[in-house]
Protein backbone atom coordinates (compact mmCIF):
# COMPACT_ATOMS: atom_id res chain seq x y z
CA UNK A 1 0.00 0.00 0.00
CA UNK A 2 2.75 2.37 0.64
CA UNK A 3 4.25 1.30 -2.77
CA UNK A 4 0.57 2.12 -3.94
CA UNK A 5 0.79 5.52 -2.48
CA UNK A 6 4.05 6.89 -3.10
CA UNK A 7 3.49 6.06 -7.01
CA UNK A 8 0.49 8.09 -7.02
CA UNK A 9 1.85 10.84 -5.19
CA UNK A 10 4.55 10.90 -8.02
CA UNK A 11 1.82 11.66 -10.32
CA UNK A 12 0.70 14.60 -8.77
CA UNK A 13 1.54 17.63 -10.47
CA UNK A 14 3.51 20.33 -8.90
CA UNK A 15 1.81 23.64 -8.32
CA UNK A 16 5.26 25.30 -7.59
CA UNK A 17 7.21 26.73 -10.82
CA UNK A 18 10.42 27.14 -9.50
CA UNK A 19 13.00 24.36 -8.92
CA UNK A 20 12.36 23.10 -5.49
CA UNK A 21 15.57 20.88 -3.25
CA UNK A 22 12.04 19.03 -1.70
CA UNK A 23 9.75 17.17 -4.36
CA UNK A 24 5.78 17.43 -3.70
CA UNK A 25 5.97 13.39 -3.55
CA UNK A 26 7.98 13.74 -0.40
CA UNK A 27 5.86 16.75 1.08
CA UNK A 28 2.73 14.34 0.35
CA UNK A 29 4.70 11.43 2.05
CA UNK A 30 5.80 13.31 5.02
CA UNK A 31 2.53 14.46 5.45
CA UNK A 32 0.69 11.08 5.01
CA UNK A 33 3.21 9.32 7.35
CA UNK A 34 2.16 12.13 10.21
CA UNK A 35 -1.05 10.67 9.90
CA UNK A 36 -0.16 7.21 9.26
CA UNK A 37 2.28 7.39 12.93
CA UNK A 38 -0.42 9.18 14.54
CA UNK A 39 1.75 11.89 15.39
CA UNK A 40 -0.14 14.76 17.64
CA UNK A 41 0.68 17.75 16.17
CA UNK A 42 3.48 18.84 13.13
CA UNK A 43 5.54 19.83 15.67
CA UNK A 44 5.85 16.09 17.22
CA UNK A 45 6.51 15.07 14.05
CA UNK A 46 9.35 17.95 13.34
CA UNK A 47 10.87 16.21 16.59
CA UNK A 48 10.57 12.64 15.28
CA UNK A 49 11.55 13.74 11.98
CA UNK A 50 15.12 15.08 13.67
CA UNK A 51 15.70 11.98 16.03
CA UNK A 52 14.70 9.28 13.38
CA UNK A 53 14.73 10.96 10.10
CA UNK A 54 16.85 7.71 8.86
CA UNK A 55 14.09 5.78 10.22
CA UNK A 56 11.37 7.57 8.46
CA UNK A 57 13.14 7.76 5.10
CA UNK A 58 13.33 3.81 5.24
CA UNK A 59 9.37 3.16 5.54
CA UNK A 60 8.27 5.81 3.55
CA UNK A 61 10.63 6.33 1.26
CA UNK A 62 10.98 9.99 1.50
CA UNK A 63 14.49 11.47 0.20
CA UNK A 64 14.58 15.11 2.05
CA UNK A 65 11.30 15.41 4.85
CA UNK A 66 10.31 18.45 5.18
CA UNK A 67 9.84 20.67 8.16
CA UNK A 68 6.73 21.51 9.74
CA UNK A 69 6.86 25.07 8.26
CA UNK A 70 7.97 24.11 4.80
CA UNK A 71 5.70 20.95 4.46
CA UNK A 72 2.40 23.88 4.93
CA UNK A 73 3.72 26.11 2.79
CA UNK A 74 4.19 23.53 0.08
CA UNK A 75 0.78 20.87 0.78
CA UNK A 76 -1.53 24.27 1.23
CA UNK A 77 -1.28 24.76 -2.67
CA UNK A 78 -1.95 21.00 -3.66
CA UNK A 79 -5.96 20.91 -4.69
CA UNK A 80 -7.19 17.93 -2.77
CA UNK A 81 -9.34 16.43 -5.57
CA UNK A 82 -5.27 15.14 -6.88
CA UNK A 83 -5.21 13.12 -4.10
CA UNK A 84 -8.07 11.04 -5.62
CA UNK A 85 -6.33 8.99 -7.65
CA UNK A 86 -4.96 7.43 -4.53
CA UNK A 87 -8.22 6.57 -2.84
CA UNK A 88 -8.90 4.84 -6.31
CA UNK A 89 -5.36 2.60 -6.74
CA UNK A 90 -5.94 1.41 -2.81
CA UNK A 91 -10.04 0.10 -3.94
CA UNK A 92 -8.70 -1.32 -6.63
CA UNK A 93 -5.74 -3.19 -5.37
CA UNK A 94 -8.40 -4.52 -2.61
CA UNK A 95 -10.60 -5.60 -5.23
CA UNK A 96 -7.69 -7.75 -6.95
CA UNK A 97 -6.93 -9.21 -3.40
CA UNK A 98 -10.37 -10.30 -2.84
CA UNK A 99 -10.26 -8.47 0.42
CA UNK A 100 -13.88 -7.19 -0.51
CA UNK A 101 -16.02 -10.19 -0.73
CA UNK A 102 -16.86 -10.26 2.64
CA UNK A 103 -18.42 -6.97 2.58
CA UNK A 104 -20.81 -7.44 0.52
CA UNK A 105 -24.46 -7.86 1.62
CA UNK A 106 -28.10 -7.65 0.13
CA UNK A 107 -27.36 -9.36 -3.29
CA UNK A 108 -23.77 -8.68 -3.98
CA UNK A 109 -24.24 -4.79 -2.67
CA UNK A 110 -21.68 -3.02 -0.46
CA UNK A 111 -23.24 -0.44 2.44
CA UNK A 112 -21.96 2.81 1.52
CA UNK A 113 -22.60 4.57 5.12
CA UNK A 114 -22.56 8.60 4.62
CA UNK A 115 -22.09 11.60 7.30
CA UNK A 116 -20.71 14.91 7.95
CA UNK A 117 -18.98 16.32 10.08
CA UNK A 118 -16.89 19.39 11.54
CA UNK A 119 -13.22 19.16 11.51
CA UNK A 120 -12.04 22.63 12.11
CA UNK A 121 -13.70 25.80 13.86
CA UNK A 122 -12.45 29.72 14.66
CA UNK A 123 -13.47 32.71 15.47
CA UNK A 124 -10.19 34.37 13.92
CA UNK A 125 -8.66 32.18 11.21
CA UNK A 126 -10.25 31.97 8.38
CA UNK A 127 -9.76 30.93 4.20
CA UNK A 128 -11.48 31.41 0.70
CA UNK A 129 -13.31 28.00 1.43
CA UNK A 130 -14.33 28.72 5.34
CA UNK A 131 -18.09 29.16 5.53
CA UNK A 132 -18.99 31.50 8.19
CA UNK A 133 -21.93 31.29 10.63
CA UNK A 134 -22.96 34.49 13.14
CA UNK A 135 -24.40 33.77 16.53
CA UNK A 136 -27.80 35.94 17.13
CA UNK A 137 -27.18 35.75 20.73
CA UNK A 138 -23.66 37.15 20.75
CA UNK A 139 -22.83 38.59 17.22
CA UNK A 140 -19.70 36.67 17.08
CA UNK A 141 -18.49 34.98 13.44
CA UNK A 142 -17.50 31.71 13.71
CA UNK A 143 -15.51 30.13 10.49
CA UNK A 144 -15.64 26.05 9.79
CA UNK A 145 -15.01 23.85 7.32
CA UNK A 146 -16.84 20.55 7.50
CA UNK A 147 -16.51 17.14 5.63
CA UNK A 148 -18.72 14.24 4.24
CA UNK A 149 -17.29 11.03 4.87
CA UNK A 150 -18.26 8.07 3.19
CA UNK A 151 -17.13 4.32 4.00
CA UNK A 152 -18.26 0.81 2.79
CA UNK A 153 -19.32 -1.53 6.21
CA UNK A 154 -20.96 -4.42 6.65
CA UNK A 155 -23.04 -5.06 10.00
CA UNK A 156 -21.41 -7.88 11.10
CA UNK A 157 -17.43 -6.86 10.78
CA UNK A 158 -15.89 -4.11 12.33
CA UNK A 159 -13.57 -2.89 9.69
CA UNK A 160 -14.85 -0.13 7.19
CA UNK A 161 -13.24 0.82 4.03
CA UNK A 162 -12.95 4.67 3.71
CA UNK A 163 -13.52 6.43 1.05
CA UNK A 164 -12.92 9.69 -0.67
CA UNK A 165 -14.16 12.67 1.56
CA UNK A 166 -15.59 15.79 0.07
CA UNK A 167 -15.40 18.80 1.75
CA UNK A 168 -18.11 21.02 3.03
CA UNK A 169 -16.97 24.44 1.94
CA UNK A 170 -17.55 27.29 -0.22
CA UNK A 171 -16.63 26.43 -3.68
CA UNK A 172 -14.66 28.32 -5.71
CA UNK A 173 -16.74 31.82 -7.14
CA UNK A 174 -19.45 31.05 -4.62
CA UNK A 175 -20.39 33.21 -1.45
CA UNK A 176 -23.26 31.46 -0.11
CA UNK A 177 -22.53 28.24 2.46
CA UNK A 178 -22.10 25.01 1.29
CA UNK A 179 -24.27 22.09 2.47
CA UNK A 180 -23.98 18.49 3.43
CA UNK A 181 -26.77 17.37 0.96
CA UNK A 182 -24.85 19.21 -1.91
CA UNK A 183 -21.59 17.65 -0.55
CA UNK A 184 -23.15 14.58 -0.52
CA UNK A 185 -24.24 14.94 -4.56
CA UNK A 186 -20.82 15.77 -5.27
CA UNK A 187 -19.22 12.90 -3.32
CA UNK A 188 -21.73 10.00 -5.04
CA UNK A 189 -20.79 11.65 -8.97
CA UNK A 190 -17.47 11.37 -8.18
CA UNK A 191 -16.92 7.90 -6.65
CA UNK A 192 -19.50 6.86 -9.78
CA UNK A 193 -17.76 7.94 -12.17
CA UNK A 194 -14.55 6.05 -10.41
CA UNK A 195 -16.81 3.02 -9.49
CA UNK A 196 -19.58 2.85 -12.54
CA UNK A 197 -20.09 -0.80 -11.67
CA UNK A 198 -19.82 -1.01 -8.02
CA UNK A 199 -23.14 -2.39 -6.33
CA UNK A 200 -23.95 0.27 -3.48
CA UNK A 201 -26.67 0.97 -1.51
CA UNK A 202 -26.34 4.29 0.09
CA UNK A 203 -26.91 4.99 3.86
CA UNK A 204 -27.82 8.02 4.98
CA UNK A 205 -29.70 10.25 7.92
CA UNK A 206 -32.72 12.52 7.84
CA UNK A 207 -31.88 14.88 5.85
CA UNK A 208 -31.72 13.01 2.63
CA UNK A 209 -35.15 11.65 2.08
CA UNK A 210 -36.44 14.23 -0.44
CA UNK A 211 -37.77 13.62 -3.89
CA UNK A 212 -34.92 15.30 -5.78
CA UNK A 213 -32.30 13.50 -3.79
CA UNK A 214 -33.85 10.08 -4.38
CA UNK A 215 -34.02 11.14 -8.40
CA UNK A 216 -29.95 11.86 -8.20
CA UNK A 217 -29.67 8.38 -6.24
CA UNK A 218 -31.27 6.42 -9.05
CA UNK A 219 -29.89 8.47 -11.51
CA UNK A 220 -26.52 7.55 -10.48
CA UNK A 221 -27.41 3.82 -10.25
CA UNK A 222 -27.45 3.68 -6.12
CA UNK A 223 -30.07 1.62 -4.03
CA UNK A 224 -30.46 3.51 -0.92
CA UNK A 225 -31.68 3.02 2.83
CA UNK A 226 -32.23 6.60 4.48
CA UNK A 227 -33.33 7.36 7.77
CA UNK A 228 -37.16 8.92 8.16
CA UNK A 229 -38.70 10.85 10.73
CA UNK A 230 -42.40 11.14 11.10
CA UNK A 231 -42.28 15.13 11.76
CA UNK A 232 -40.09 15.86 8.50
CA UNK A 233 -42.83 13.21 6.50
CA UNK A 234 -46.01 13.79 7.75
CA UNK A 235 -47.71 13.27 4.20
CA UNK A 236 -45.54 9.98 3.72
CA UNK A 237 -46.48 8.84 7.78
CA UNK A 238 -50.45 9.53 6.42
CA UNK A 239 -50.44 7.17 4.02
CA UNK A 240 -48.85 5.13 6.00
CA UNK A 241 -51.62 5.66 8.58
CA UNK A 242 -54.22 4.79 5.67
CA UNK A 243 -52.61 1.55 4.63
CA UNK A 244 -53.09 0.07 8.82
CA UNK A 245 -56.30 1.21 8.32
CA UNK A 246 -56.78 -0.48 4.91
CA UNK A 247 -55.53 -3.39 6.31
CA UNK A 248 -52.37 -3.52 3.71
CA UNK A 249 -49.54 -2.82 6.17
CA UNK A 250 -47.64 -5.81 6.90
CA UNK A 251 -46.04 -6.88 10.13
CA UNK A 252 -43.48 -9.50 11.43
CA UNK A 253 -42.02 -10.15 15.06
CA UNK A 254 -39.06 -12.17 15.18
CA UNK A 255 -37.31 -13.62 18.01
CA UNK A 256 -33.28 -12.85 18.64
CA UNK A 257 -31.35 -15.87 17.95
CA UNK A 258 -28.73 -14.59 20.72
CA UNK A 259 -30.52 -12.73 23.47
CA UNK A 260 -33.94 -15.10 24.19
CA UNK A 261 -35.35 -11.49 25.93
CA UNK A 262 -35.17 -9.34 22.77
CA UNK A 263 -37.72 -9.07 20.28
CA UNK A 264 -37.77 -7.61 16.52
CA UNK A 265 -40.95 -5.79 15.72
CA UNK A 266 -41.46 -4.68 12.20
CA UNK A 267 -44.14 -2.90 9.69
CA UNK A 268 -43.68 -1.89 6.35
CA UNK A 269 -45.45 -0.97 3.46
CA UNK A 270 -44.21 -0.50 -0.28
CA UNK A 271 -45.02 1.99 -3.23
CA UNK A 272 -45.76 5.32 -1.32
CA UNK A 273 -44.93 8.85 -2.76
CA UNK A 274 -42.23 10.15 -0.67
CA UNK A 275 -43.77 13.80 -0.17
CA UNK A 276 -47.22 15.39 -1.45
CA UNK A 277 -44.57 17.87 -3.72
CA UNK A 278 -43.16 14.58 -5.36
CA UNK A 279 -45.97 11.93 -6.01
CA UNK A 280 -43.82 10.22 -8.72
CA UNK A 281 -41.07 9.53 -6.22
CA UNK A 282 -42.22 5.85 -4.58
CA UNK A 283 -40.20 4.85 -1.58
CA UNK A 284 -40.67 1.32 0.88
CA UNK A 285 -41.68 2.18 4.16
CA UNK A 286 -39.99 0.58 6.95
CA UNK A 287 -40.60 0.96 11.05
CA UNK A 288 -38.67 -1.20 13.37
CA UNK A 289 -39.06 -1.83 17.31
CA UNK A 290 -35.98 -3.11 19.19
CA UNK A 291 -38.37 -5.02 22.38
CA UNK A 292 -36.00 -5.57 25.52
CA UNK A 293 -37.37 -4.70 28.70
CA UNK A 294 -39.71 -1.47 29.33
CA UNK A 295 -38.40 0.85 26.59
CA UNK A 296 -38.72 -0.44 23.17
CA UNK A 297 -36.10 1.53 20.39
CA UNK A 298 -37.84 2.65 17.17
CA UNK A 299 -36.05 3.19 14.39
CA UNK A 300 -37.34 3.94 10.37
CA UNK A 301 -36.61 4.26 7.01
CA UNK A 302 -37.50 4.39 3.29
CA UNK A 303 -35.64 2.19 0.80
CA UNK A 304 -36.16 1.26 -3.21
CA UNK A 305 -35.75 -2.18 -2.23
CA UNK A 306 -39.13 -4.19 -2.25
CA UNK A 307 -39.85 -5.06 1.07
CA UNK A 308 -40.64 -8.90 2.28
CA UNK A 309 -40.74 -10.73 5.15
CA UNK A 310 -37.21 -12.39 3.83
CA UNK A 311 -35.61 -9.35 3.83
CA UNK A 312 -37.21 -7.04 6.36
CA UNK A 313 -34.33 -8.04 9.05
CA UNK A 314 -31.22 -7.29 7.02
CA UNK A 315 -32.89 -4.30 5.63
CA UNK A 316 -33.13 -2.93 9.46
CA UNK A 317 -29.89 -4.05 9.94
CA UNK A 318 -28.22 -2.34 6.71
CA UNK A 319 -29.75 0.65 8.31
CA UNK A 320 -28.71 0.68 11.46
CA UNK A 321 -25.34 0.01 10.24
CA UNK A 322 -25.37 3.42 9.02
CA UNK A 323 -23.61 4.36 12.76
CA UNK A 324 -20.52 2.60 12.08
CA UNK A 325 -20.12 5.78 9.88
CA UNK A 326 -19.66 7.76 13.14
CA UNK A 327 -18.72 4.94 15.64
CA UNK A 328 -16.12 2.97 13.51
CA UNK A 329 -14.87 6.21 10.90
CA UNK A 330 -15.05 9.75 12.56
CA UNK A 331 -14.61 8.63 16.72
CA UNK A 332 -11.87 6.44 15.72
CA UNK A 333 -10.45 9.34 13.78
CA UNK A 334 -11.14 11.78 16.49
CA UNK A 335 -10.11 9.10 19.54
CA UNK A 336 -7.77 6.60 18.29
CA UNK A 337 -4.57 8.81 18.04
CA UNK A 338 -5.37 9.96 14.30
CA UNK A 339 -6.37 13.87 16.07
CA UNK A 340 -9.47 14.85 13.21
CA UNK A 341 -10.26 17.71 15.70
CA UNK A 342 -6.86 19.12 16.03
CA UNK A 343 -6.07 21.99 13.67
CA UNK A 344 -2.62 21.21 12.26
CA UNK A 345 -2.73 23.38 9.91
CA UNK A 346 -5.50 25.80 7.64
CA UNK A 347 -3.13 27.60 5.49
CA UNK A 348 -4.42 30.23 2.82
CA UNK A 349 -6.11 27.98 0.36
CA UNK A 350 -6.59 23.83 0.74
CA UNK A 351 -3.90 22.63 3.33
CA UNK A 352 -6.84 21.87 6.07
CA UNK A 353 -8.91 19.68 3.21
CA UNK A 354 -5.15 18.55 1.84
CA UNK A 355 -4.28 17.01 5.96
CA UNK A 356 -8.23 15.52 6.25
CA UNK A 357 -8.00 13.75 2.59
CA UNK A 358 -4.30 12.44 3.81
CA UNK A 359 -5.76 11.55 7.60
CA UNK A 360 -8.75 9.58 5.63
CA UNK A 361 -6.16 7.72 3.63
CA UNK A 362 -3.93 6.64 6.38
CA UNK A 363 -6.82 5.32 8.08
CA UNK A 364 -7.89 3.71 4.95
CA UNK A 365 -4.21 1.84 5.12
CA UNK A 366 -3.54 1.03 8.26
CA UNK A 367 -0.68 1.69 10.19
CA UNK A 368 2.48 -0.17 9.45
CA UNK A 369 3.22 -2.94 11.89
CA UNK A 370 5.60 -2.42 14.78
CA UNK A 371 7.22 -5.56 13.97
CA UNK A 372 7.67 -4.61 10.14
CA UNK A 373 8.73 -0.73 11.63
CA UNK A 374 11.27 -2.68 13.78
CA UNK A 375 12.78 -5.14 11.53
CA UNK A 376 13.27 -2.03 9.12
CA UNK A 377 15.18 -0.23 11.70
CA UNK A 378 17.46 -3.27 12.40
CA UNK A 379 18.17 -3.89 8.82
CA UNK A 380 19.01 -0.04 8.24
CA UNK A 381 21.57 -0.26 11.24
CA UNK A 382 23.12 -3.51 10.62
CA UNK A 383 22.67 -4.01 6.61
CA UNK A 384 25.09 -6.57 6.45
CA UNK A 385 24.27 -8.87 9.45
CA UNK A 386 20.88 -10.03 8.18
CA UNK A 387 20.11 -11.95 5.10
CA UNK A 388 16.31 -11.50 3.67
CA UNK A 389 15.57 -14.88 4.57
CA UNK A 390 16.94 -14.74 8.13
CA UNK A 391 14.83 -11.16 8.47
CA UNK A 392 12.07 -12.69 7.71
CA UNK A 393 12.52 -15.99 9.56
CA UNK A 394 12.88 -13.36 12.21
CA UNK A 395 10.27 -11.50 11.60
CA UNK A 396 7.47 -14.18 11.20
CA UNK A 397 9.11 -15.59 14.45
CA UNK A 398 8.83 -13.31 16.74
Amino acid sequence: MLRTVGSCFSKVADHRTDYPDITLRDALMSGYAVFSLKAPSLLAFDKQRQEQEHNLRAIYHILRIPCDTQMRTILDGVNPEQLRRCFKAVFSSLQRGKALEEMQYLDGHYLMLMDGTEYFSSEKLQSPFCMVKTSSETGKTTYYLQTVGAALAHPDRREVIPLMPEPISKQDGQTKNDCELNASRRLLAKFRKDHPHLKVIVCHDAISPNGPYIRFLKNHDCRFILSVKESDHAHLFKQLDVAIERAEAKDLLLKDTKDPQKLHGFRWVNGLSINASHKDVRVNLLEYWQLRGEDPKYFSWVTDLILTPDNVYQVMRGGRARWKIENETFNTLKNQGYNFEHNYGLGAKYLSMVFVTLMMLAFLCGRPHKKAYVALIVMWRKPHSFSPALLLWRFYAT
